[in-house]
C-alpha cells in the first residue's frame, strides 16, 4: 500500500470513528451516505475496525436499526481515534499551509500581470 493510499484509508476509518462517536446507532446506509461511500465500502471499513478490536458490535434494541445494532468504540478505539485525530489534523494543517503558499503565489502572479496590462502602450501615447 502505498503512503498515499495510507493516508487515505486512515482518513476513512477516522472520519467513520468519529461518526460512530457521535452517533452508534446509525443504519449501515445512513453511515455509508454521510462518508459518501457505497455500502459495500462501509462494510469493509467497519470490518476492519472490528478486526483490529477498535469497534464492537452490539445488540441494541432501542436502536432505530432495523437489525437492532449500535456500533461502539472499544476503549483501544478510543485511544486510536485519538491518535488518529492528531495525524489527522496535523496532514490538514500542512495542506493548509501549501494552500496558502499557493494563493499568495497566484494572487502575486494576477498582480504582476495587472501591473503589466496597466502600462501604456504605444498607441496610449498619440
Amino acid at each position: 500500500m502505498t503512503s498515499r493510499q495510507a493516508k487515505m484509508q486512515e482518513d476513512a476509518y477516522f472520519r467513520l470513528m468519529r461518526i460512530l462517536q457521535e452517533n452508534p446507532d446509525l443504519t449501515q446506509r445512513e453511515l455509508a451516505e454521510r462518508l459518501r461511500v457505497s455500502v459495500g465500502g462501509l462494510n469493509y471499513c467497519l470490518k476492519a475496525l472490528i478486526e483490529k478490536g477498535l469497534v464492537k458490535m452490539q445488540n441494541f434494541s432501542q436502536s432505530k436499526n432495523k437489525f437492532g445494532y449500535v456500533y461502539v468504540l472499544t476503549p483501544d478505539g478510543l485511544a486510536e481515534k485519538a491518535a488518529l485525530t492528531h495525524r489527522f489534523l496535523l496532514r490538514k494543517i500542512e495542506e493548509y499551509d501549501l494552500l496558502k503558499a499557493e494563493i499568495e503565489e497566484l494572487e502575486g502572479e494576477c498582480e504582476f500581470n495587472d501591473q503589466v496590462s496597466a502600462r501604456p502602450t504605444k498607441s496610449d501615447c498619440s
